[in-house]
């Protein structure tokens, strides 16, 4: 992945590493994100978001293994940095969404999601000093608006909820957005100014999150209907398996390249951007587009050229 990069910036396009990282990662969220949706109405959100980080680990210390990367020399403070960083933005921020899912449905808690780029831009500015113009300010409001047009249309699947699952969810679903805002911004103080790689980074933060959720599954053992022998299906450990590949492995090495090379606000609001590419994996398993969901794409889309080209 480095050499990819690297022999990517020898071509000229050195200001663009982390935007590319980032739009990489979106792109194989919406892959996993489909694949999770399917075991999520098996394995509650606490269990398959420590499920996922374990076998992200194995993988991330494998290919450390192949590269030949040792641990780095990581002063006291951008360590503490990252661990926090886990344990915030993926411990509890990811199995907040997971839990928002189930109680509004990934439309709804996707469009709660795109209140995380303001906010993590509102937070680097205050606590990093990272000033964006207003070039990249509009390119993040596009964004937000395409991404928000596409998750808020109405489908015929769409089912009413009752008051209480309403409120737990957006309790949930904006649990997720101050966590990932948070957690974003820790994780780009530790990486901004050191020399920590971003497979190191993505490491030392899946380890956190997996040590806090395994503090807390004791807490939650009666939590849904999980069993054991849900695990023992080989279509349900093939389906996380390359989920946890494709979402957490490559998609939080290719994350943490994305925070460590760009604005913390522009990483995100890349990174948010997963609703967009669940449009062409709609069609091509035959499901119909709307002109809605066309026209939400060509706004973020030019939300991204702004940040690209204008910034």
């Amino acid at each position: 992945m480095d050499i990819i990069f690297n022999n990517y910036l020898k071509l000229g396009a050195t200001s663009f590493k982390g935007e590319i990282a980032a739009l990489s990662a979106a792109c194989l969220w919406a892959v996993a994100s489909v694949i999770y949706g399917r075991l999520g109405e098996r394995i509650p959100p606490l269990q398959l978001n420590l499920i996922k980080g374990i076998v992200a680990i194995a993988f991330l210390l494998l290919t450390i293994f192949i590269k030949g990367e040792f641990f780095p020399n990581i002063s006291p403070l951008p360590l503490c940095l990252l661990l926090l960083s886990g344990i915030v933005g993926i411990g509890l921020g990811d199995t907040a969404f997971l839990a928002a899912i189930n109680f509004l449905g990934a439309s709804r808690v996707l469009l709660i999601g795109t209140l995380a780029p303001p906010m993590t831009a509102i937070l680097a500015l205050i606590f990093l000093q990272e000033r964006l113009n207003a070039n990249a300010w509009c390119g993040i409001l596009l964004t937000i608006l395409g991404v928000a047009w596409v998750v808020t249309e109405r489908t015929p699947n769409t089912n009413d909820i009752s008051t209480m699952q309403l409120w737990r969810g957006l309790g949930f679903g904006l649990i997720t957005v101050v966590t990932n805002a948070i957690g974003t911004v820790l994780a780009r103080a530790a990486l901004a100014n050191t020399s920590i790689s971003p497979l190191w980074a993505a490491l030392l933060r899946l380890i956190a999150a997996v040590l806090i959720l395994l503090i807390l599954l004791p807490l939650r053992r009666q939590q849904g209907s999980f069993q054991l022998k849900t695990l023992h299906s080989p279509k349900v450990v093939l389906a996380a398996i390359f989920a946890a590949f494709c979402g957490t492995y490559l998609g939080i090495w290719l994350q943490q390249t994305a925070i460590k090379f760009t604005a913390a606000g522009i990483a995100l609001t890349l990174l948010q951007t997963s609703p967009l590419f669940i449009i062409p994996i709609s069609i091509s398993i035959g499901e119909k587009v709307s002109l809605r969901a066309i026209i939400g794409v060509v706004i973020a889309i030019a939300g991204v050229a702004l940040l690209f080209y204008l910034r």
